[in-house]
């Protein structure tokens, strides 16, 4: 299978879905939110599925969505706890790229604000900061490429993955 998708990862508040849709505008590809994607499946919001059924079985949906996903010439935004399903991320490298949006742990702290509301996949008892050191290492595993955005905006990032793609897999421009 030819790669033809462009695939961010990162953290929560790291810009993901803004830079897709901002991205996908730019490359003239479809733009898919895996998060919208479960809320539609399971007909509720992310964090309501996390407080009903627990977190365990909110990543085997996450999983399974990410596993049935069939799409070329898109800009998939993951959730940001995607880093814990090895093989759904394997199956998203199978189709495209997978970036890395990177943001400091300080703005990321900044710009969640709603975190009660955001779905996030957190143990009890575990903090933000934690779950920043825990993920860290497993997105630089699973991306082709990291994108450093603390100091530019999401026009300004979606640019700059614009310019990468097209330098090192110059296929995705046809």
């Amino acid at each position: 299978m030819k790669k033809s998708n462009i695939i961010l990862i990162g953290m929560p508040g790291a810009g993901k879905s803004t830079v897709g849709v901002i991205l996908a505008k730019r490359i003239g590809f479809h733009f898919i939110d895996t998060d919208l994607l479960i809320q539609s499946q399971e007909k509720c919001r992310l964090q309501q599925i996390i407080d009903t059924q627990g977190l365990a079985h909110f990543q085997k949906i996450e999983e399974q969505v990410l596993l049935d996903l069939n799409t070329r010439h898109s800009v998939i935004a993951t959730g940001g706890s995607v880093v814990y399903s090895k093989e759904g991320l394997e199956g998203l490298g199978k189709s495209g790229y997978r970036i890395y949006i990177q943001v400091p742990l300080h703005t990321l702290q900044q710009r969640i604000a709603d975190m009660g509301q955001r779905g996030l996949v957190m143990g009890k008892g575990e903090t933000f900061a934690q779950l920043y050191q825990n993920r860290t290492p497993l997105y630089e595993e699973f991306s082709d490429l990291t994108i450093f955005s603390d100091a530019i905006n999401a026009e300004q990032v979606a640019a700059t993955i614009e310019t990468e793609i097209y330098r090192r897999w110059p296929e995705l421009s046809s």
